[in-house]
């Protein structure tokens, strides 16, 4: 039996610690004994790049923001499914993250990082969805266990009427909200609906081969 190898650790602003450890060819990321994502577990996080993109409908010089970089697999999709005029901008909150995909897995991140439509920053996705005037065509956030705040408080701003708000100003015409999130959670789907916003709440699979735990992912359009 190949045994578990802590890697690295690191903290989010609010001190909660989180750890990298490799298992045999994959790697997983925990929040104290909560797995928060691995390489095991893509599939939704890869739909809510690719269904997003679908549902966009072909449009040209798309502007994607990506709310946390975790293990890269929602901005590797988003890159595959897009044209050389599209522009993405990553956001993630722990540098360290974005230390260990140059650094033990860097085979993992296969360059995306680099990638010249891709921009990143280090910080708050919930300012960098207002920062810039020209809007979106997308956002994307994955920043969370969900829209409940399990590793840090403060991202449930993003999910408040008025982090919801934010998000319909800087969209653009037919823009898309997409939020992913490890479990249903119907007073999220009213609260997008109070918002303004037509919902479509859809179940994905985790896992490419469409077995193991269903993932739930919200696209929701201003109304």
């Amino acid at each position: 039996m190949i045994a578990r190898e802590h890697l690295a650790t690191a903290h989010a602003p609010d001190g909660q610690e989180l750890r990298l450890y490799a298992h045999d060819r994959d790697f997983m990321i925990l929040l104290k004994r909560d797995e928060l994502m691995s390489t095991r577990m893509r599939g939704s996080e890869e739909a809510l790049a690719t269904e997003t993109i679908a549902r966009l409908g072909g449009r040209r010089a798309l502007r994607l923001l990506i709310g946390g970089y975790g293990l890269g697999f929602t901005l590797r999709a988003a890159l595959a499914a897009l044209g050389q005029d599209a522009r993405v901008t990553v956001t993630e909150l722990v540098p360290e993250i974005v230390e260990w995909a140059r650094g033990p897995m860097a085979a993992l991140t296969a360059g995306c990082l680099d990638d010249p439509r891709v921009t990143l920053r280090i910080g708050d996705v919930a300012e960098a969805i207002v920062w810039d005037t020209a809007g979106w065509d997308a956002i994307l956030l994955d920043v969370d266990n969900g829209p409940d705040g399990l590793v840090r408080p403060a991202n449930d701003r993003l999910y408040s009427a008025a982090g919801l708000a934010a998000a319909r100003r800087a969209l653009r015409p037919g823009g898309i909200l997409a939020v992913w999130s490890a479990a249903p959670d119907a007073g999220f789907t009213r609260r997008l609906k109070s918002a303004g916003f037509a919902v479509e709440e859809t179940v994905v699979s985790a896992r490419p081969n469409r077995k193991g735990p269903r993932h739930v992912i919200w696209f929701a359009r201003p109304s």
